[in-house]
């Protein structure tokens, strides 16, 4: 757009501004020489009343037709009457524009004024017209600037989108941008996002039901063959028995997978949340419960912090950290975020309580461990739904206790604040999109 934009204001330059400074130049110097030729003749006249009246030049006249103050050009007066010459002004040397006229008394009067004062005339049109094709190059490149971030910041993010459907993600949200088109794109991406969840969905639960069905008859001829090869006394019989036996257990081992892989594949993709919205729902859940326990939870989170996360497993593990800062902790718990050099985003559920115990830390995200007011579960749990979507839960501080998750960010290559100027945002547009009229 900016390229499209430059090319359009050069033409226009070149087609109007490169002639109007040609034919301003002309046209202005033109109209110096006629005004130096009013002034001769103007003066000629002058010379000639005077004459009459057996006067002298006037002064006056003579300062006119020489140009003084801001009566145009400066130049130089030679008056020849009567075999006397009169002169007035600053003498011109060099190149130089002359004017002179015989008047009716028969006096001659000429005007000479620099070359280089005409020329400066007209050369102020040329320069006018270059501030003003620089002036049109400004403007247009700073329109193009705007419009090409209007648009570009909705199609990177749409693009954004588009990737994680690739990659399976197959909730993608685009907010409307004010663009008719990439809006109608955006609408049909969400629409095929939700046609594959739907596929994905049925055939994860047919392979699923495939697996419970299959493994009830399996498990029947495992135990049928086990049977047949203890009653028989034939080897042939046992070994028979035994090679299908082996056959059923290999086919029971890929009925197990394909169901470990199906209830993993059920357990949800991650996506682009805004983190905000996660440690609200906390805030709201957990905040009267700090209030009646005389403490207070502060949640600290920027607004355009984005995270790759499942929600509802980061929203699992935020509520595990702070009903444990409520549990073992003491005065206010604070969840807040920050970013990291590697893109990354870390989230911090801290309090000002004693902290943990030394011989807890070393193993305080294991299975049953616990300090006696809890089952040991819930930190185990919290680090295996963060774990789930490629991050980590760790306790980076004991005293007092501060709990990080690590979180992936969104890529640089998709952030609007890298890829564009800064102000640029997915829904730009002050107005709603149009609508087409369909019948």
């Amino acid at each position: 757009m900016i390229q499209a934009t430059v090319a359009a204001i050069t033409v226009a330059v070149l087609l109007l501004g490169f002639p109007l400074a040609f034919f301003g130049a002309q046209y202005v110097h033109d109209n110096e020489l006629d005004a130096l030729a009013q002034r001769t003749q103007a003066l000629a006249r002058s010379v000639d009343r005077a004459q009459e009246r057996g006067e002298d030049v006037p002064e006056a006249s003579l300062r006119v037709a020489a140009g003084d103050g801001d009566n145009g050009t400066p130049a130089f007066v030679v008056v020849v009457v009567n075999g006397e010459r009169i002169t007035y002004g600053d003498e011109v040397t060099g190149k130089a524009e002359r004017s002179a006229v015989h008047s009716d008394a028969g006096a001659l009067v000429v005007l000479r004024a620099s070359y280089w004062a005409v020329y400066w005339q007209s050369m102020r049109i040329v320069l006018f017209v270059i501030a003003a094709a620089v002036v049109a190059f400004a403007a247009g490149i700073a329109m193009a600037v705007v419009q090409a971030n209007r648009l570009s910041a909705p199609l990177v993010y749409l693009a954004a989108s588009a990737e994680q459907l690739g990659s399976g993600q197959v909730r993608p949200q685009v907010a409307e941008s004010g663009v008719e088109e990439i809006d109608l794109v955006a609408a049909e991406l969400a629409r095929t996002s939700e046609r594959l969840a739907s596929r994905m969905a049925t055939e994860r639960q047919f392979a699923a039901d495939a697996s419970h069905q299959l493994r009830t008859p399996l498990t029947a001829l495992s135990m049928r063959l086990e049977e047949i090869s203890l009653a028989s006394d034939d080897p042939d019989v046992q070994e028979e028995a035994r090679i299908s036996l082996e056959q059923v257990e290999r086919l029971v081992t890929v009925v197990d997978d394909l169901l470990t892989r199906s209830r993993r594949a059920q357990g949800g993709t991650t996506e682009a949340i805004r983190l905000r919205e996660v440690t609200r729902q906390q805030d709201e859940e957990w905040g009267p419960v700090f209030e009646r326990e005389g403490r207070r939870l502060v949640v600290d989170v920027p607004a355009d912090t984005y995270v790759l996360a499942t929600p509802g497993g980061l929203a699992q593990a935020l509520a595990t950290l702070v009903e444990n800062s409520l549990t073992h902790g003491g005065g206010t718990t604070t969840v807040r975020s920050r970013g990291s050099r590697s893109g990354s985003v870390v989230i911090e559920v801290a309090d000002e309580g004693d902290g943990v115990p030394d011989d807890l830390a070393g193993s305080i995200f294991e299975r049953e461990v616990t300090s006696g007011k809890g089952t040991g579960l819930g930190l185990a749990l919290a680090r295996d739904l963060v774990a789930a979507d490629g991050g980590r839960l760790e306790l980076s501080q004991r005293r007092p206790a501060v709990f990080s998750i690590f979180l992936s960010g969104v890529p640089h290559t998709l952030d609007p604040s890298v890829v564009l100027p800064a102000g640029a945002t997915v829904s730009s547009a002050r107005f709603r999109p149009r609508r087409s009229k369909r019948r």
